[in-house]
């Protein structure tokens, strides 16, 4: 006997990447920031614990944390939403949009969540190959659908769409169109200029990679006010706790520090990325904090269980077999890995 509903019983859940005890491995499997903080959030956070308004509501807005992204963002506060992570926000915006029957669409290989919320929903998904070049299908741009999503830089594979071709894809949707800029601090470029001129335009940040803050769990959501507006009436009535609040205010506040261990993750990734190539891997060109190696036709589940034995951990999807989602950790950390695979004995000739 089930109490759930049917489509539930048919589908998985989105599986999120390990994490194990603290001091046991070398973690680079979930695109966490190898780097603490701002010290401004600790002291913060510090202060906080004595705080009296511990045992209140906290603000149901956000409305200072509005008020410092609007300062960095350069958009008013009434554009923008924040939720508890940027998955609570693709979750708002699933469930604003797509109802039984209707259909999402986005390139493919991408965020597996997407899938499990068009699912929750009872809406179907088409999910369109990228091109050999990871750019754009031209079915995303001519096939119909109530909402379409561009993560970018897109996970797994660290491949970015050019903003020029992101409005490319806004004049010739007239649905929703979410891009997801989880991993956009790490690229040279993002799409909030086009926020004015599109209103069908939902840009999403975070603060979990660049800012270091995965644990506190802060998303943010810009777009014109009449879509924040309809977003709203689905929000939970106080989702993002004070101490979160408190620090992302924080964060946003030393944007400097931010950018200077973002500086120092593009450089380990470019190294990184040249010692894989060196080993014989396939690399592609990454603007997140990870990168995707390949063997293609292969299968690098030894490699990913053989990392695992030497405590450290990557990103290894069953659904694509001749990859690995390496994060970029510190640059000892990252010729730790290397060093590792070197080692690695050898069981075919096909092995690189």
């Amino acid at each position: 006997m089930t109490y759930f509903r049917k489509h539930l019983e048919l589908m998985a859940g989105y599986q999120p990447g390990e994490q194990p005890p603290d001091g046991h491995y070398i973690k680079l499997n979930t695109n966490e920031n190898p780097y603490p903080p701002s010290p401004l959030v600790i002291e913060t956070l510090m202060k906080s614990l004595s705080d009296h308004r511990l045992s209140l509501y906290p603000s149901p807005l956000c409305d200072e944390l509005r008020i410092q992204a609007s300062a960095v963002y350069d958009y008013p506060p009434d554009w923008i939403l924040v939720g508890n992570g940027s998955d609570e926000l693709l979750n708002i915006i699933f469930r604003a949009f797509l109802g039984k029957g209707d259909r999402v669409l986005y390139p493919y290989p991408t965020y597996t969540l997407y899938r499990v919320l068009a699912l929750l929903q009872e809406a179907d998904f088409e999910e369109v190959p990228f091109e050999k070049d990871y750019s754009l299908p031209k079915e995303i741009f001519i096939n119909q659908a109530q909402m379409k999503v561009v993560c970018n830089p897109n996970s797994p594979t660290g491949t970015f769409i050019t903003k020029d071709v992101i409005e490319d894809l806004l004049k010739s949707s007239s649905c929703p169109v979410i891009i997801d800029e989880a991993y956009v601090d790490f690229a040279y470029d993002n799409t909030l200029s086009l926020l004015e001129k599109y209103s069908h335009l939902i840009v999403l940040r975070t603060l979990s990679k660049s800012f270091s803050l995965a644990g506190i769990r802060i998303g943010i959501l810009i777009a014109q006010p009449e879509m924040i507006h309809g977003l709203l009436k689905l929000k939970d009535s106080y989702n993002v706790n004070w101490f979160s609040q408190k620090a992302a205010v924080a964060a946003l506040r030393d944007i400097d520090y931010m950018l200077n261990n973002v500086e120092k993750i593009k450089q380990t990734r470019k190294e990184f990325s040249r010692a894989m190539s060196e080993l014989g891997y396939l690399v592609l060109p990454s603007q997140a904090n990870f990168v995707m190696v390949q063997r293609p036709g292969g299968n690098l589940e030894a490699e990913y269980l053989y990392l695992k034995q030497n405590h450290i951990l990557v990103r290894y999807f069953p659904e694509w077999p001749d990859t690995m989602r390496i994060s970029i950790g510190t640059a000892s950390d990252m010729q730790i890995l290397i060093q590792v695979l070197k080692k690695k004995p050898k069981e075919n000739k096909n092995e690189v």
